[in-house]
């Protein structure tokens, strides 16, 4: 588990968990969540979550921020998961219109949800695979 002044980070296997401790994710400290963010990038974490539950303050930096890392996330089929229960801060993120967003209540909401994504995204790359090799089924539906 990494530490900074503004959040804990832990990792395992499927996803990354930043814990923000500050009150607020404002201009003077966004740039920290970049940073993590970056750094989770960079050892191959598609999935992470956001936990703002001790937030009580969220700016434009901020949103940016949330924004750049909801991008990366999916970008690599990942799920990039903001947890608060602050109902200001979810008319926040709300109105800020941010693609692909997942706003939820509580982390095991959030780690219940990249499971999910996960299983969904194995789904989806099996079924391209059927399409690619060849479906072993007759589409005709004779019987052989």
């Amino acid at each position: 588990m990494s530490t900074s002044t503004f959040y804990t980070l832990e990792q395992n296997e499927s996803y990354a968990r930043i814990d923000w401790k500050a009150a607020e994710l404002v201009q003077s400290n966004y740039e920290e969540l970049e940073l993590a963010v970056r750094f989770l990038f960079k050892k191959e974490y598609a999935n992470i979550i956001l936990n703002l539950s001790h937030v009580s303050e969220l700016d434009g930096y901020g949103v940016s921020a949330i924004r750049k890392g909801t991008k990366i996330c999916t970008n690599e089929l990942g799920l990039f998961a903001v947890v608060t229960k602050n109902d200001a801060l979810q008319d926040r993120l709300d109105q800020a219109k941010i693609e692909n967003l997942t706003l939820l209540n509580t982390v095991q909401e959030a780690v219940d949800a990249i499971y999910l994504n996960d299983l969904e995204n194995d789904f989806e790359d099996g079924a391209e695979e059927d399409e690619e090799y060849g479906s072993e089924f007759s589409e005709s539906g004779e019987d052989y």
